[in-house]
Formats: C-alpha cells, sequence, structure tokens
C-alpha cells in the first residue's frame, strides 16, 4: 500500500552544504516501511491513501547520537534539583520530597549544579534531613554527592578509590560525601542496578522510550553499554519491539589492570560477531566507550593548564601506552571507538592515538569536544574522527561558572562546532540524556542560535561565532547520527529506499522558533507510533 504524503515541507538536502532555502521537498510516498518517492508531487507515483500533513515541517527521525537510556528511565522517577540555585533550595526540596514519600527505601535525586554549592558536598549537609540514604547526582553524572546513610549502603566507608575514580575525603581519611568519575562507575551505578529489579529495569525502559517516541526520536546510541544493562535491554527489546534502532557501545572502565580492561575489550568482540551493523542493523554493538577524563564543573576535564584554583594541570585519566592499545585491540577486530574526552588535553590524546591506530574506514569518534585548541579542532575531519557532540551542554546558563573555574580566554575556545565542521568533520548529535534535557529542538536551539534554551528570555551566547545553520544542525541530528553509528544508507535522511522514519512538527523553519516548535506525530518503519492528542 502506498501512501502520499502532501502539502507538507520536506527536508531533503541534495547536498550537507545546502543552504536553508533550499532543503525541501514537495511531497513524500511511502510503500509499507520505505520511502519510495521524494520531490515534486506532479511527479508523484500514484498512491492508495493520500495524507495532508496541514503545511507542517517533515524531518528524518532525530536520532540521539549519544544517551545513556537506563539511566534516562531510571531519572525520570527521580527527583529534580535542576531549579534549585542554592544548598537551602536543596535542603528544602529534599526534605519536602521525603516527608510526602515515607515508604520509599532511599531519596535518589539529580540535576545538582556543582556552583550552586560552590563545589561543596558534604554527607554532614544532608544528614539531619531524612535518616534514609540519599543520593544526589550531579548534572553531568561524573559525581554523587551522598548522605552518611548512602555512604554506608553502599559500602563506601571501607572502599578504596577505584583506578580513574575518587572517593572525597575529609582531613581524617574518612569519605566525607562526594564521589567522582569512575567512583561513580564502580560503585554507584553497580549498586543502583543491584537494588533494582527486573521489573523496574524494564518499567524504566519503558518510560525512556515512551519519552523519546513523544519527541521525535527513532533512533538512539547508548554511550555505557555492559553486562547487567544488556541483560535487560536486549530481551526488552525482543519482547516489545520498540519504534527505534538501537545502537550501543560497550564500556571500558579504566583500571590499571590492562587486562582486565582487555577483557571489556574481548566481550565487546564477541557481542559485536553476533550484534553488529551489517548482520544486525537496528540493535547493535558498534564498538566500545572509553573515558579519557571529567568535566570541566568538577576539575576533572584534563586542560593543558591548570584550573584557576590549581597549580597543576589534570592529566587524562588513561596513560597514552594503555589507551592506544586498548584502541589497537578494537580497531584490529573491526569495532568503532568512541572517546570521551572534553578538556583540551585529553582532546590531544585521543586524536593522537586514533590518528596512530585507528584504521580508516571505522569511523571512531570523539565524545563532547568542549574545549579544543584550533589546530585538534582540523584535524578530526583530516582523521576521519566523527565530532559527537552535545549542544545542550553549551547552554550559558550551565557555564557561569567557567570563566572562574578555566578564565575567560579559554572560554573563547567552548564549543568550537564550526571550527569542526570546517575543518571537514561529520557531527553527530546528541543530547547525553540524563545529563541533560532530552528534547531534540532545544538541542538544535543551542546549537544554532548559542542563546540559553534554559533561559530564554536572557541574551547571553556562547562563542556565537562557532554556530551553525539550520539545515546543518538537524542534518548532524539525523543523518550525521545515522552515519556515526554506520546506518546513513537506511536511516536518518527522507530519501528512496530508506526507511520511512520521520517526524511531523509544527513549527516555522527558523532557528529563533525552535523553542515553540511542536511534535505532532512521529512515525517509524511506515507507521504513525505517536501523535499529539
Amino acid at each position: 500500500m502506498k501512501t502520499l504524503f502532501t502539502h507538507g515541507h520536506f527536508f531533503a538536502p541534495q547536498s550537507l552544504n545546502a543552504q536553508d532555502d533550499n532543503v525541501f521537498a514537495e511531497c513524500l510516498v511511502v510503500e509499507n516501511d520505505k520511502i519510495v518517492y521524494v520531490g515534486a508531487q506532479e511527479n508523484a507515483p500514484t498512491a492508495d491513501d493520500t495524507v495532508d500533513l496541514q503545511n507542517r515541517l517533515v524531518i528524518p527521525g532525530f536520532i540521539d547520537g549519544h544517551v545513556h537510556i537506563m539511566n534516562f528511565g531510571q531519572s525520570l522517577g527521580r527527583l529534580s534539583l535542576l531549579d534549585c540555585t542554592c544548598l537551602e533550595d536543596i535542603r528544602k526540596v529534599i526534605k519536602s520530597f521525603a516527608e510526602a514519600h515515607p515508604s520509599a527505601p532511599r531519596i535518589l535525586c539529580r540535576g545538582w549544579m556543582q556552583s550552586s554549592t560552590n563545589g561543596i558536598a558534604l554527607a554532614s549537609m544532608l544528614d539531619d534531613l531524612d535518616p534514609r540514604p540519599i543520593q544526589i547526582e550531579s548534572f553531568d553524572l561524573h559525581s554523587c554527592w551522598c548522605n552518611s546513610a548512602a555512604l554506608e549502603e553502599m559500602g563506601v566507608y571501607t572502599a578504596q578509590d577505584p583506578a580513574g575514580g575518587t572517593i572525597h575525603r575529609d582531613e581524617n581519611r574518612r569519605p566525607s560525601g562526594l564521589l567522582s568519575e569512575n567512583a561513580m562507575m564502580e560503585i554507584v551505578w553497580p549498586f543502583l542496578l543491584k537494588t533494582a529489579t527486573l521489573e523496574d529495569m524494564m518499567h524504566a525502559l519503558r518510560l525512556a522510550f515512551a519519552a523519546y517516541t513523544e519527541a521525535g526520536y527513532t533512533g538512539l546510541v547508548d554511550m555505557a553499554m555492559e553486562d547487567n544493562m544488556w541483560a535487560v535491554l536486549k530481551p526488552y527489546y525482543e519482547q516489545e519491539n520498540p519504534p527505534f534502532h538501537i545502537a550501543a557501545h560497550w564500556l571500558v572502565p579504566f583500571s590499571e589492570d590492562q587486562e582486565a580492561n582487555f577483557t571489556h575489550v574481548d566481550r565487546a568482540i564477541q557481542l559485536w560477531h553476533e550484534f553488529n551493523p551489517a548482520t544486525s542493523p537496528h540493535f547493535c554493538i558498534t564498538g566500545i566507550k572509553l573515558i579519557c577524563d571529567g568535566v570541566v564543573d568538577g576539575c576533572t576535564a584534563a586542560l593543558t593548564q591548570p584550573y584557576g584554583n590549581r597549580q597543576d594541570p589534570v592529566e587524562p585519566i588513561w596513560p597514552v601506552d594503555m589507551l592506544r592499545a586498548v584502541v589497537q585491540r578494537a580497531d584490529a577486530a573491526g569495532l568503532q571507538c568512541a572517546i570521551h574526552a572534553i578538556g583540551d588535553k585529553a582532546v590531544k590524546q585521543a586524536i593522537d592515538v586514533l590518528g596512530e591506530v585507528g584504521t580508516p574506514g571505522r569511523r571512531h569518534r570523539i565524545e563532547h569536544l568542549e574545549l579544543t585548541a584550533p589546530e585538534d579542532a582540523k584535524r578530526l575531519g583530516q582523521l576521519g574522527i566523527t565530532a559527537s557532540v552535545q549542544p545542550v551542554h553549551s547552554d550559558p546558563v550551565i557555564l557561569r561558572a567557567w570563566p572562574d573555574l578555566i578564565g575567560p580566554e579559554r572560554c573563547q575556545r567552548a564549543f568550537a562546532y564550526k571550527d569542526f565542521a570546517e575543518g571537514g568533520a561529520k557531527l553527530a548529535f546528541g543530547t547525553d540524556a540524563p545529563t541533560a534535557a532530552h528534547l531534540p529542538l532545544p538541542n538544535l536551539y543551542n546549537a544554532t542560535t548559542r542563546r540559553s534554551a534554559m533561559e530564554p528570555e536572557s541574551s547571553q551566547t556562547t562563542n556565537e561565532h562557532f554556530g551553525l545553520g539550520l539545515a546543518e544542525a538537524v542534518t548532524a541530528a539525523t543523518e550525521g547520527a545515522a552515519y556515526a553509528r554506520f546506518a546513513e544508507n537506511w536511516a536518518g535522511i527522507l530519501k528512496e529506499g530508506c526507511r520511512a522514519d520521520f517526524v511531523v512538527l509544527d513549527m516555522q523553519w527558523n532557528a529563533e522558533d525552535l523553542l515553540e516548535g511542536k511534535v505532532c506525530e512521529t512515525w517509524f518503519a511506515g507507521k504513525r507510533v505517536y501523535a499529539t492528542k
């Protein structure tokens, strides 16, 4: 059965460099789950049915190129502290929540901005609120602030600092309340997975995928897969058949024991042989994920020069020889490497290693790229490295502590997307949810206007000269994200022969109006899977 979609503006640029005023087709024809025609209506094939889109905008289904889908689903049931601007706000919100939920075994919070407490996070600041364990995830998911009951419950008082992570301690070497970097991945996340039931996790995935479908997504790339999560995601996908294509990168947490690192790589290789983009394109392992530094707000991103309040620069988490060996092992097996690198020193290390041992065509990618030297920005394209970025992290509201932390001069190199694109790098957009909102239109707003989607009334910008055009940004959020997970031949684009995944938007084609845009319908494989009520 053929369906003609008409009276819409169908985003179908003829090249990645298309200008914003020449990117639309008049109609779209779908047969079963495939697009069979995009173009002028006078040349469209005869259809069995017609859908009038009432002058709305149609673009390929969004693909979140970097998300933590289980964490996102679980976060939907956690107390948000994002609107809290000081310790008093945080305490008041948690106290009120605790009183309203007396039967909850623990109080789990999210969205803490370190700057709201001047970077101070002590158990003693929370202990009098409630006797139950209290965990507060930082906005960037790289730290967890705990009360004493939570530290006790997780066994932190007797734990050693994991490699690449820190259990912050007082003058007596007793854990003081904050766990950061690899301590999150090695202590907090495994504990939360262990305490969650299978039905809890399945429910979290249902919530997550429903929210993503409503937002206009038809695909995603999970960026921290491991065995416990895989054991839930795989049966969920097989049993519930969500309207999504899913790719994942297997997390290789840093260990000083290189054989332990190789064990994680070998597990990814094992799964890749069965679930790879060629043999299992809609549900696959594409490669490994490596975390080479932390975040600027936590003063853990690896920078060439020290933070303003420190004398020594922060070094990357991975020693270069160990990183090189892990990348080489994965690359030799055919896997793609995704490397988290936020600070300029970590970015340079990642580019150097990928340039040395990466095989052309593997589509290795660097995640975040928040501070880059001009020469390294150019090297991305030269080496075929995908710039996997999350514009929502560039919102001026969440960068207000940066000038004090790294100085105004270094801030001028933040989120240099235009440099990446002009250097020939492929851009792939994601949101890094739940570290930030998963919604695609505010993400595009940040990428294009460089203004705040969180405080639209503000005129503050983040390096406006690095902003992208709207067509360029939409391409990065669709075709670019598809390319980064080897799906550009069948997803992320409105083209004959591709799968009919698209989203219908009620909005003007203008970057300034993105925050006013509304998702009307989401279509997956030729079927409408969401419609506004």
